[in-house]
């Protein structure tokens, strides 16, 4: 019983692994990448208030890869990953990575106190109304876009990273 159930599963994998890889990477008429929230797509661009109320925009970071973390004060695996993602912040600076952290749907007033209490000074954007969240189909926190300094989204991870290493060797892959 349990190798049919072993016998399925790998096969079920494969298959999928053949279908996924065999994808192309989606193209306008052009010949440059479309927009949309896939790997390959050119980022969606928005604009968002950050904590000054000054507004910002994706596309103010074109030249620069930008990793865009969305997230909220609620969810805990997003307070585990936050210290990792001000670690990298410090250390990849000098490379020209930029970090957007997106708060879906909070008030200004509780995202400052969750930063005051945590220490933490990431570029904090805050999505009020979600919309940001929507565009990009977000359906989890933390999830996680790798940006290119073209604006081409190169990753995509969904949960927590669960240390610094594994964000850097995300990074080193997708950044080289």
């Amino acid at each position: 019983m349990h190798k049919t159930i072993k016998v399925i599963v790998v096969a079920m994998l494969t298959l999928f692994l053949s279908v996924v890889g065999c994808q192309s990477l989606p193209e306008s008429s052009d010949g440059t990448a479309s927009e949309g929230n896939r790997i390959g797509n050119k980022a969606p661009d928005f604009q968002l208030d950050n904590l000054e109320g000054q507004s910002v925009s994706l596309r103010d970071f074109r030249g620069s890869p930008v990793l865009i973390n969305f997230w909220a004060t609620w969810c805990g695996y997003c307070i585990y990953e936050m210290p990792f993602l001000e670690e990298i912040k410090e250390e990849w600076a000098d490379r020209g990575l930029e970090i957007l952290a997106v708060d879906s749907g909070e008030s200004r007033s509780r995202v400052e106190a969750f930063l005051e209490t945590n220490d933490i000074s990431l570029l904090v954007l805050l999505d009020t109304d979600k919309s940001v969240t929507r565009k990009y189909l977000i359906s989890g926190f933390p999830t996680t876009f790798f940006i290119d300094k073209d604006g081409i989204i190169r990753e995509i991870i969904i949960g927590a990273f669960p240390s610094k290493g594994a964000i850097e060797r995300v990074l080193t892959r997708v950044f080289p």
